[in-house]
Protein backbone atom coordinates (compact mmCIF):
# COMPACT_ATOMS: atom_id res chain seq x y z
CA UNK A 1 0.00 0.00 0.00
CA UNK A 2 1.35 3.19 -0.87
CA UNK A 3 -0.37 6.78 0.42
CA UNK A 4 -1.11 7.12 -3.40
CA UNK A 5 -2.89 4.11 -4.16
CA UNK A 6 -6.02 4.49 -6.47
CA UNK A 7 -9.45 3.67 -5.03
CA UNK A 8 -9.40 1.39 -7.75
CA UNK A 9 -5.94 -0.35 -6.16
CA UNK A 10 -7.70 -0.18 -2.68
CA UNK A 11 -10.87 -1.57 -4.16
CA UNK A 12 -9.19 -4.51 -5.27
CA UNK A 13 -6.84 -5.50 -2.18
CA UNK A 14 -9.85 -5.15 -0.23
CA UNK A 15 -12.17 -7.89 -2.46
CA UNK A 16 -10.26 -10.36 -2.27
CA UNK A 17 -10.21 -10.55 1.35
CA UNK A 18 -12.74 -13.09 2.36
CA UNK A 19 -14.95 -11.00 4.93
CA UNK A 20 -17.96 -12.91 4.85
CA UNK A 21 -20.71 -12.78 8.34
CA UNK A 22 -22.74 -15.67 9.48
CA UNK A 23 -26.20 -15.61 10.79
CA UNK A 24 -25.49 -18.66 12.54
CA UNK A 25 -22.88 -17.71 14.67
CA UNK A 26 -23.13 -16.42 18.17
CA UNK A 27 -19.82 -14.97 18.76
CA UNK A 28 -18.75 -11.06 17.59
CA UNK A 29 -17.79 -11.04 15.12
CA UNK A 30 -19.47 -13.97 13.91
CA UNK A 31 -16.58 -14.44 11.70
CA UNK A 32 -12.85 -13.86 12.84
CA UNK A 33 -11.77 -13.73 9.34
CA UNK A 34 -13.88 -9.99 9.23
CA UNK A 35 -10.82 -8.98 10.99
CA UNK A 36 -7.90 -9.60 8.35
CA UNK A 37 -9.39 -7.01 6.52
CA UNK A 38 -9.49 -4.69 10.11
CA UNK A 39 -6.20 -5.66 10.42
CA UNK A 40 -5.42 -4.12 6.91
CA UNK A 41 -7.33 -0.94 7.37
CA UNK A 42 -6.33 0.08 10.84
CA UNK A 43 -2.61 0.04 9.46
CA UNK A 44 -3.35 1.63 5.94
CA UNK A 45 -5.24 4.70 8.27
CA UNK A 46 -1.73 4.81 10.26
CA UNK A 47 0.05 5.07 7.06
CA UNK A 48 -2.03 7.69 6.04
CA UNK A 49 -1.23 9.95 9.19
CA UNK A 50 -4.44 8.77 10.94
CA UNK A 51 -2.22 8.37 14.83
CA UNK A 52 -4.98 6.60 16.63
CA UNK A 53 -6.09 4.23 13.76
CA UNK A 54 -6.77 0.74 15.59
CA UNK A 55 -9.10 -2.19 15.63
CA UNK A 56 -10.86 -3.07 18.98
CA UNK A 57 -11.75 -6.21 20.18
CA UNK A 58 -14.70 -6.84 18.68
CA UNK A 59 -13.30 -6.02 15.15
CA UNK A 60 -13.99 -2.60 14.46
CA UNK A 61 -11.82 0.37 13.34
CA UNK A 62 -12.03 3.79 14.57
CA UNK A 63 -9.83 6.47 13.65
CA UNK A 64 -9.37 10.29 13.47
CA UNK A 65 -8.73 12.53 11.33
CA UNK A 66 -7.95 15.87 12.48
CA UNK A 67 -9.57 19.09 11.73
CA UNK A 68 -7.33 21.47 9.75
CA UNK A 69 -9.19 24.93 10.16
CA UNK A 70 -9.01 27.62 12.59
CA UNK A 71 -13.09 27.81 12.59
CA UNK A 72 -14.25 26.53 16.33
CA UNK A 73 -17.59 24.91 16.56
CA UNK A 74 -17.52 22.36 13.96
CA UNK A 75 -19.50 19.49 14.51
CA UNK A 76 -17.47 16.26 14.13
CA UNK A 77 -19.13 13.94 11.47
CA UNK A 78 -17.88 10.51 10.86
CA UNK A 79 -17.96 8.38 7.49
CA UNK A 80 -18.68 4.60 8.10
CA UNK A 81 -18.99 1.71 5.94
CA UNK A 82 -19.22 -2.22 6.32
CA UNK A 83 -16.82 -4.82 6.40
CA UNK A 84 -18.47 -7.83 6.23
CA UNK A 85 -19.99 -9.76 3.13
CA UNK A 86 -23.37 -11.29 2.31
CA UNK A 87 -23.89 -14.75 3.79
CA UNK A 88 -25.67 -15.60 0.48
CA UNK A 89 -22.83 -16.41 -1.72
CA UNK A 90 -19.46 -17.04 -1.07
CA UNK A 91 -17.11 -14.77 -0.48
CA UNK A 92 -13.98 -16.86 -0.61
CA UNK A 93 -11.13 -16.49 -3.52
CA UNK A 94 -12.79 -13.33 -5.30
CA UNK A 95 -10.96 -13.13 -8.51
CA UNK A 96 -12.07 -8.97 -9.38
CA UNK A 97 -12.08 -8.64 -13.18
CA UNK A 98 -11.86 -4.65 -14.37
CA UNK A 99 -13.64 -4.26 -17.71
CA UNK A 100 -12.23 -1.10 -19.05
CA UNK A 101 -13.99 1.28 -21.25
CA UNK A 102 -17.27 -0.26 -21.08
CA UNK A 103 -19.04 0.26 -24.39
CA UNK A 104 -22.44 -1.34 -24.00
CA UNK A 105 -23.97 -5.18 -23.70
CA UNK A 106 -23.57 -7.74 -22.14
CA UNK A 107 -20.73 -8.43 -19.63
CA UNK A 108 -20.32 -12.32 -19.41
CA UNK A 109 -18.14 -13.36 -16.46
CA UNK A 110 -15.28 -14.84 -17.72
CA UNK A 111 -15.07 -18.23 -14.83
CA UNK A 112 -18.99 -19.12 -14.92
CA UNK A 113 -19.92 -17.85 -19.08
CA UNK A 114 -23.62 -18.79 -17.64
CA UNK A 115 -23.39 -15.57 -15.83
CA UNK A 116 -24.19 -12.96 -18.03
CA UNK A 117 -24.67 -9.13 -16.81
CA UNK A 118 -27.10 -7.93 -19.16
CA UNK A 119 -27.88 -4.43 -19.20
CA UNK A 120 -31.76 -4.81 -19.52
CA UNK A 121 -31.37 -6.36 -16.20
CA UNK A 122 -29.18 -3.73 -14.62
CA UNK A 123 -30.37 -0.35 -16.39
CA UNK A 124 -27.74 1.66 -14.66
CA UNK A 125 -24.98 0.04 -16.87
CA UNK A 126 -26.86 2.47 -19.71
CA UNK A 127 -25.12 5.61 -17.59
CA UNK A 128 -22.03 3.55 -17.62
CA UNK A 129 -20.41 3.82 -21.09
CA UNK A 130 -16.32 4.63 -21.33
CA UNK A 131 -16.23 3.73 -17.42
CA UNK A 132 -14.48 0.51 -16.15
CA UNK A 133 -16.63 -1.98 -14.57
CA UNK A 134 -15.12 -4.54 -11.94
CA UNK A 135 -16.94 -7.47 -11.18
CA UNK A 136 -16.01 -10.83 -9.79
CA UNK A 137 -14.94 -13.88 -11.89
CA UNK A 138 -18.78 -15.46 -11.85
CA UNK A 139 -18.34 -18.19 -8.88
CA UNK A 140 -18.36 -15.65 -5.93
CA UNK A 141 -19.56 -12.46 -5.21
CA UNK A 142 -17.75 -9.58 -5.64
CA UNK A 143 -17.51 -7.87 -2.13
CA UNK A 144 -18.66 -4.10 -3.36
CA UNK A 145 -21.29 -4.65 -0.51
CA UNK A 146 -19.47 -2.45 1.08
CA UNK A 147 -15.63 -2.64 0.16
CA UNK A 148 -16.29 0.14 -2.42
CA UNK A 149 -17.75 2.27 0.25
CA UNK A 150 -14.87 1.37 2.51
CA UNK A 151 -12.26 2.00 -0.39
CA UNK A 152 -14.53 5.62 -1.55
CA UNK A 153 -14.02 6.38 2.76
CA UNK A 154 -10.35 5.63 2.11
CA UNK A 155 -9.39 7.33 -1.00
CA UNK A 156 -11.18 10.44 0.59
CA UNK A 157 -8.97 10.62 3.53
CA UNK A 158 -5.66 9.91 1.40
CA UNK A 159 -7.05 12.99 -0.52
CA UNK A 160 -7.51 15.02 2.55
CA UNK A 161 -4.28 14.65 3.88
CA UNK A 162 -2.59 15.00 0.76
CA UNK A 163 -4.11 18.67 -0.23
CA UNK A 164 -4.16 21.08 2.99
CA UNK A 165 -5.61 24.15 1.20
CA UNK A 166 -8.91 21.58 2.03
CA UNK A 167 -9.99 23.19 4.87
CA UNK A 168 -12.15 20.62 7.38
CA UNK A 169 -13.37 20.18 11.27
CA UNK A 170 -12.61 16.37 12.78
CA UNK A 171 -13.79 13.62 10.77
CA UNK A 172 -14.03 10.11 12.88
CA UNK A 173 -14.06 7.06 10.26
CA UNK A 174 -15.86 3.83 11.57
CA UNK A 175 -15.77 0.60 9.93
CA UNK A 176 -17.57 -2.01 11.20
CA UNK A 177 -18.48 -6.07 11.11
CA UNK A 178 -21.65 -8.08 10.90
CA UNK A 179 -23.76 -5.64 9.01
CA UNK A 180 -25.03 -7.97 6.60
CA UNK A 181 -26.60 -10.59 9.34
CA UNK A 182 -28.05 -7.51 11.25
CA UNK A 183 -25.22 -6.80 14.26
CA UNK A 184 -23.32 -4.16 12.61
CA UNK A 185 -24.10 -1.82 15.61
CA UNK A 186 -23.86 -3.90 18.45
CA UNK A 187 -20.84 -3.40 20.13
CA UNK A 188 -19.84 -0.15 18.26
CA UNK A 189 -18.60 2.46 21.18
CA UNK A 190 -20.36 5.65 20.03
CA UNK A 191 -18.54 7.36 23.32
CA UNK A 192 -15.06 6.53 22.12
CA UNK A 193 -16.33 7.29 18.20
CA UNK A 194 -17.28 11.01 19.64
CA UNK A 195 -19.43 12.15 16.47
CA UNK A 196 -21.91 14.21 16.19
CA UNK A 197 -23.57 13.06 13.28
CA UNK A 198 -22.45 10.19 10.53
CA UNK A 199 -22.63 9.24 7.08
CA UNK A 200 -22.22 5.42 5.92
CA UNK A 201 -21.01 5.42 2.15
CA UNK A 202 -23.54 1.89 0.95
CA UNK A 203 -25.37 2.86 -1.89
CA UNK A 204 -26.02 2.41 -5.04
CA UNK A 205 -26.70 4.63 -8.08
CA UNK A 206 -24.02 7.50 -9.01
CA UNK A 207 -25.51 10.43 -6.74
CA UNK A 208 -28.40 9.18 -5.12
CA UNK A 209 -28.71 9.79 -1.04
CA UNK A 210 -30.45 7.95 0.76
CA UNK A 211 -32.41 9.24 3.76
CA UNK A 212 -35.70 6.57 5.03
CA UNK A 213 -35.50 2.79 5.40
CA UNK A 214 -37.86 0.64 6.17
CA UNK A 215 -38.90 0.16 9.35
CA UNK A 216 -38.41 -3.82 10.42
CA UNK A 217 -39.43 -6.80 13.03
CA UNK A 218 -39.14 -10.12 13.44
CA UNK A 219 -41.57 -13.03 13.78
CA UNK A 220 -41.13 -16.35 15.68
CA UNK A 221 -43.63 -18.51 15.25
CA UNK A 222 -43.65 -21.73 17.24
CA UNK A 223 -46.03 -24.32 16.48
CA UNK A 224 -46.69 -27.55 19.04
CA UNK A 225 -48.47 -30.23 17.28
CA UNK A 226 -49.78 -33.99 18.78
CA UNK A 227 -47.51 -36.53 17.45
CA UNK A 228 -48.26 -40.13 17.74
CA UNK A 229 -47.68 -43.59 15.92
CA UNK A 230 -48.85 -43.06 12.11
CA UNK A 231 -50.70 -46.16 12.14
CA UNK A 232 -52.32 -45.51 14.99
CA UNK A 233 -52.89 -41.84 14.81
CA UNK A 234 -56.74 -42.15 13.41
CA UNK A 235 -58.55 -38.56 14.73
CA UNK A 236 -55.29 -37.83 17.25
CA UNK A 237 -52.26 -36.94 14.79
CA UNK A 238 -52.23 -33.42 14.00
CA UNK A 239 -48.66 -32.92 12.00
CA UNK A 240 -47.32 -29.77 12.73
CA UNK A 241 -45.39 -29.62 9.78
CA UNK A 242 -48.55 -29.55 8.10
CA UNK A 243 -50.04 -26.92 10.26
CA UNK A 244 -46.66 -24.58 9.82
CA UNK A 245 -47.38 -25.25 6.10
CA UNK A 246 -51.17 -24.50 5.80
CA UNK A 247 -49.91 -21.09 7.55
CA UNK A 248 -47.41 -20.30 4.89
CA UNK A 249 -49.65 -21.18 2.19
CA UNK A 250 -52.05 -18.96 3.41
CA UNK A 251 -49.80 -15.92 3.14
CA UNK A 252 -51.01 -13.58 0.28
CA UNK A 253 -50.28 -14.56 -3.30
CA UNK A 254 -50.75 -11.52 -5.13
CA UNK A 255 -50.01 -8.46 -2.45
CA UNK A 256 -47.47 -7.93 1.06
CA UNK A 257 -44.54 -10.02 -0.36
CA UNK A 258 -41.71 -8.91 -1.57
CA UNK A 259 -42.22 -10.45 -5.00
CA UNK A 260 -45.43 -8.22 -5.68
CA UNK A 261 -44.45 -5.10 -3.68
CA UNK A 262 -42.41 -2.25 -4.60
CA UNK A 263 -41.85 1.66 -3.69
CA UNK A 264 -43.20 2.56 -0.16
CA UNK A 265 -45.24 -1.30 0.13
CA UNK A 266 -44.09 -2.95 2.63
CA UNK A 267 -44.32 -7.10 3.10
CA UNK A 268 -44.80 -10.12 5.60
CA UNK A 269 -41.58 -12.74 4.25
CA UNK A 270 -41.29 -16.05 5.43
CA UNK A 271 -37.54 -16.64 5.78
CA UNK A 272 -36.89 -19.75 7.65
CA UNK A 273 -38.91 -22.61 8.34
CA UNK A 274 -37.79 -25.98 10.48
CA UNK A 275 -40.76 -28.31 10.89
CA UNK A 276 -40.83 -32.14 12.57
CA UNK A 277 -43.81 -34.02 13.16
CA UNK A 278 -44.85 -32.29 16.84
CA UNK A 279 -42.90 -29.16 16.80
CA UNK A 280 -42.58 -26.44 13.69
CA UNK A 281 -40.63 -23.23 14.20
CA UNK A 282 -41.51 -20.53 11.25
CA UNK A 283 -39.71 -17.56 11.16
CA UNK A 284 -40.77 -13.99 8.82
CA UNK A 285 -39.80 -10.56 8.70
CA UNK A 286 -41.96 -7.98 8.56
CA UNK A 287 -40.86 -4.53 6.73
CA UNK A 288 -42.94 -0.99 6.14
CA UNK A 289 -41.59 2.53 6.59
CA UNK A 290 -44.42 3.30 8.95
CA UNK A 291 -44.98 1.91 12.59
CA UNK A 292 -48.42 1.82 12.16
CA UNK A 293 -47.85 -0.29 9.18
CA UNK A 294 -45.70 -2.66 10.56
CA UNK A 295 -48.72 -3.18 13.58
CA UNK A 296 -51.08 -3.92 10.30
CA UNK A 297 -48.91 -6.60 9.26
CA UNK A 298 -48.59 -7.92 12.26
CA UNK A 299 -52.06 -7.83 13.62
CA UNK A 300 -53.13 -9.78 9.93
CA UNK A 301 -50.64 -12.54 10.38
CA UNK A 302 -51.67 -12.96 14.23
CA UNK A 303 -55.67 -13.39 12.84
CA UNK A 304 -54.90 -15.70 9.80
CA UNK A 305 -52.57 -18.18 12.53
CA UNK A 306 -55.36 -18.00 14.93
CA UNK A 307 -58.06 -19.37 12.29
CA UNK A 308 -55.76 -21.93 11.27
CA UNK A 309 -54.78 -23.20 14.47
CA UNK A 310 -58.63 -22.75 15.49
CA UNK A 311 -58.83 -26.40 12.85
CA UNK A 312 -56.42 -28.07 14.86
CA UNK A 313 -58.14 -28.24 18.65
CA UNK A 314 -55.60 -30.35 19.83
CA UNK A 315 -52.39 -27.95 18.69
CA UNK A 316 -50.82 -25.03 19.88
CA UNK A 317 -48.51 -22.31 19.37
CA UNK A 318 -46.61 -18.96 20.57
CA UNK A 319 -46.32 -16.30 18.32
CA UNK A 320 -43.43 -13.37 19.16
CA UNK A 321 -42.82 -10.19 17.64
CA UNK A 322 -39.44 -8.61 17.88
CA UNK A 323 -37.98 -5.05 16.77
CA UNK A 324 -35.44 -4.96 14.82
CA UNK A 325 -34.68 -1.52 13.28
CA UNK A 326 -36.58 1.62 13.00
CA UNK A 327 -36.64 3.91 9.81
CA UNK A 328 -33.99 6.16 10.20
CA UNK A 329 -35.72 9.58 8.78
CA UNK A 330 -37.40 9.91 12.05
CA UNK A 331 -34.47 10.97 13.01
CA UNK A 332 -32.88 12.60 10.03
CA UNK A 333 -36.04 14.88 9.72
CA UNK A 334 -34.85 16.89 13.09
CA UNK A 335 -31.45 17.15 12.11
CA UNK A 336 -32.10 18.52 8.39
CA UNK A 337 -28.70 19.81 7.83
CA UNK A 338 -27.27 16.22 7.76
CA UNK A 339 -29.26 15.49 4.98
CA UNK A 340 -28.92 19.08 3.17
CA UNK A 341 -25.07 19.32 3.48
CA UNK A 342 -24.63 15.99 1.72
CA UNK A 343 -27.42 17.13 -1.09
CA UNK A 344 -24.64 20.58 -1.31
CA UNK A 345 -21.61 17.89 -1.28
CA UNK A 346 -22.74 16.40 -4.57
CA UNK A 347 -23.66 19.15 -6.52
CA UNK A 348 -20.49 20.73 -5.73
CA UNK A 349 -18.96 17.18 -7.15
CA UNK A 350 -20.95 17.79 -10.21
CA UNK A 351 -24.05 15.56 -9.13
CA UNK A 352 -27.80 15.56 -9.65
CA UNK A 353 -28.72 14.37 -6.19
CA UNK A 354 -31.36 11.57 -5.97
CA UNK A 355 -32.47 11.59 -3.21
CA UNK A 356 -34.41 8.23 -2.62
CA UNK A 357 -35.78 5.56 0.48
CA UNK A 358 -33.86 1.97 1.09
CA UNK A 359 -36.25 -1.11 0.91
CA UNK A 360 -34.40 -2.41 3.55
CA UNK A 361 -32.16 -1.01 6.32
CA UNK A 362 -28.23 -0.08 6.92
CA UNK A 363 -25.99 0.63 10.16
CA UNK A 364 -27.28 4.40 9.81
CA UNK A 365 -30.59 2.88 10.83
CA UNK A 366 -29.58 1.97 14.32
CA UNK A 367 -27.27 4.53 14.65
CA UNK A 368 -29.28 7.71 14.00
CA UNK A 369 -31.53 5.96 17.00
CA UNK A 370 -28.52 5.24 19.25
CA UNK A 371 -28.57 9.34 18.48
CA UNK A 372 -26.16 9.48 15.74
CA UNK A 373 -28.18 10.70 12.73
CA UNK A 374 -26.93 8.98 9.64
CA UNK A 375 -28.35 8.57 6.32
CA UNK A 376 -26.80 7.14 3.00
CA UNK A 377 -24.68 8.15 0.57
CA UNK A 378 -23.89 5.82 -2.42
CA UNK A 379 -20.76 3.90 -3.34
CA UNK A 380 -21.83 2.76 -6.81
CA UNK A 381 -22.50 -0.84 -5.97
CA UNK A 382 -24.74 -3.22 -8.18
CA UNK A 383 -26.59 -6.26 -7.96
CA UNK A 384 -25.85 -7.13 -4.23
CA UNK A 385 -25.52 -10.38 -2.35
CA UNK A 386 -24.93 -12.29 -6.30
CA UNK A 387 -22.53 -13.10 -8.75
CA UNK A 388 -23.76 -10.50 -10.84
CA UNK A 389 -22.69 -8.34 -8.76
CA UNK A 390 -20.51 -5.45 -10.34
CA UNK A 391 -19.40 -1.71 -9.60
CA UNK A 392 -17.94 1.45 -11.83
CA UNK A 393 -14.46 2.86 -10.88
CA UNK A 394 -15.57 6.37 -12.14
CA UNK A 395 -18.75 5.98 -9.68
CA UNK A 396 -16.42 5.06 -6.46
CA UNK A 397 -14.00 7.73 -7.35
CA UNK A 398 -17.11 10.58 -7.46
CA UNK A 399 -18.11 8.95 -4.13
CA UNK A 400 -15.00 9.36 -2.71
CA UNK A 401 -14.73 13.50 -4.29
CA UNK A 402 -18.43 13.96 -2.40
CA UNK A 403 -17.20 12.41 1.10
CA UNK A 404 -14.29 15.29 0.17
CA UNK A 405 -16.78 18.02 -0.78
CA UNK A 406 -18.88 17.25 2.54
CA UNK A 407 -15.75 17.46 4.81
CA UNK A 408 -15.43 21.10 3.17
CA UNK A 409 -19.42 21.60 3.61
CA UNK A 410 -19.47 20.99 7.39
CA UNK A 411 -16.02 23.55 7.85
CA UNK A 412 -17.66 26.54 5.54
CA UNK A 413 -21.87 26.33 6.61
CA UNK A 414 -22.02 26.22 10.53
Amino acid sequence: MTKNDTVLERFLRYVQIDTQSDPASDTFPSTEKQKDLARVLAAELLELGLEDAHMDAFGYVYATLPGNTTRTNIPVICFCAHMDTSPDVTGANVRPVVHRNYQGGEIVLPDDPAQVIRPEDHPDLFAQIGNDIVTAGGTTLLGADNKAGVAAIMTAVSWLQADPSRKHGTIKILFTPDEEVGRGTEHVNLEKLGADYAYTVDGETLGSLEDETFSADSVLLEVFGVSTHPGFAFGKMENAIKIASDIVNALPKNRLSPETTQDREGFLHPVRLEAQQEHAVLELIVRDFAEEGLKEKEAFLGGLVEDIMARYTGSSYKMKVKAQYRNMGEILAQHPQVVGYALKAMEKAGLTPIRRSIRGGTDGSRLSFMGLPCPNIFAGEHAFHSRQEWVSVQDMEKAAQVLVELAGVWESEV
